[in-house]
């Protein structure tokens, strides 16, 4: 799987320090996955209009503990079906980051990122640096770059398909080359 270097995009939501990402479906919809259902519910509370406003490439900017609360997926696989490419936050909460992570989202760290952006801004995210160029400001911020296995992970497009590619689709452990 091929993934952009650098995501040019759109801030879609900037969310505040300690956001449970359960909170942009409800919490009454954590169990559901019907892509139909999820769109139906996606930022209703927030913003009734944002899924018919967020294009494919968008970004969500979040500040410190992105994600806090229990690691349901189905509010993110509602952000991706709706476009959403990458978050970049000030700093995740350890479930949110495994398993957003394990999906193959892009998660990118970076301090400041909540006070140097504003809704619809243009921003450039190269994830692999963790560098972030607000277009409207010229402003450049460096975060944390990712470990050479979220890279892997990433690239792989989620956990699973990494193991796959390490492993072969059954799942059998194949002997090194330096054992032929």
């Amino acid at each position: 799987m091929t993934v952009e270097n650098v995501f040019a995009g759109r801030v879609a939501w900037k969310f505040g320090d300690d956001f449970d990402i359960d909170l942009v479906i409800g919490v009454t919809n954590i169990k559901y996955y019907d892509p139909d259902k999820l769109r139906s519910v996606l930022m209703r509370a927030y913003d009734p209009s944002f899924v018919d406003e967020v294009c494919p490439g968008d970004i969500l900017v979040g500040g410190r503990n992105f994600g806090y609360g229990h690691p349901h997926y189905p509010a993110m696989i509602a952000m991706r079906n709706a476009g959403i490419v990458a978050v970049v936050a000030e700093s995740y909460a350890p479930g949110f980051w495994r398993g957003e992570l394990y999906q193959g989202m892009p998660l990118v760290t970076v301090p400041g990122i909540a006070d140097a952006v504003r809704r619809w801004d243009d921003i450039e995210v190269d994830w692999r640096t963790a560098t972030v160029r607000v277009a409207r400001t010229g402003q450049e911020l460096v975060g944390t770059a990712p470990s050479p296995h979220a890279i892997d992970v990433i690239e792989a497009g989620g956990g699973l398909n990494l193991l796959r590619a390490q492993y072969g689709p059954s799942g059998a452990i194949a002997a090194p080359a330096s054992a032929h």
